[in-house]
């Protein structure tokens, strides 16, 4: 499924460019970059993964892992960078440690009980995890709890009806009033990154397999083919 999604794939690989070239071009961008990596990982881990229950054994655990070993590889390099970068606000332990317990513990609890909600049940999840973000104390908390955005993100997306102009337009009106947020008081701006990524990753998702309304049958259009 994932391979369908280009809009949202693209978006997600030039984000991670921008995280690994931003210790040269915008160092203050580090930390938003790796806390949207987090819930993009989050949204296209679910979408990637075909089954929604899991087994007791402990490969059965970790088969997310691997079916796509390579999908650890952006945290190895965001804690290669900020390394690198000297970052002082969002270590390299931070990132891994978030990685580790996201992969580890957050994706095979909570995907195969998320999946089986209701889309209602799913979007409060999501909206939680958003307020989490917010409020949460420390980076790794901070973001283990845009993964789970990203991953209720993803549920919800399946849920809902693909390829329709008006969820397209939801996730984009959404993104923008997310923008609008940063310009107030906290807890509202602290939230505002993590559901902007959300909205907006739900509109590259809608836009990626959005179809155009079907076109009467013509006799004229019918006749270039007969001939």
């Amino acid at each position: 499924m994932t391979s369908e999604l280009r809009a949202l794939g693209a978006a997600h690989g030039l984000l991670l460019g921008l995280v690994l070239a931003s210790p040269l071009i915008a160092p203050d961008l580090l930390p938003w970059g790796v806390g949207a990596l987090f819930i993009l990982a989050g949204f296209q881990l679910r979408l990637a993964d075909r089954r929604w229950t899991m087994r007791p054994r402990l490969a059965d655990w970790l088969s997310h892992i691997r079916m796509a070993p390579h999908r650890l590889l952006p945290w190895a390099a965001a804690a290669l960078v900020a390394t690198i970068a000297g970052e002082q606000h969002l270590t390299a332990t931070a990132i891994l440690a978030a990685a580790l317990i996201a992969q580890l513990l957050v994706y095979p609890l909570l995907a195969p009980a998320i999946g089986r909600m209701s889309r209602a049940a799913v979007a409060v999840v999501m909206l939680f995890a958003i307020a989490g973000s917010a409020v949460a104390i420390g980076d790794a908390a901070r973001l283990v709890a845009g993964f789970i955005a990203g991953l209720s993100a993803g549920i919800f997306w399946m849920r809902g009806p693909d390829g329709e102009l008006h969820e397209l337009l939801l996730g984009v009106l959404g993104a923008a009033a997310a923008t609008l947020l940063t310009f107030l008081p906290p807890p509202w701006s602290d939230a505002a990154p993590t559901a902007g990524v959300v909205c907006a990753a739900l509109a590259l998702a809608h836009l990626s397999v959005w179809r155009r309304r079907p076109l009467p049958w013509r006799q004229s259009a019918a006749a270039r083919f007969t001939q």
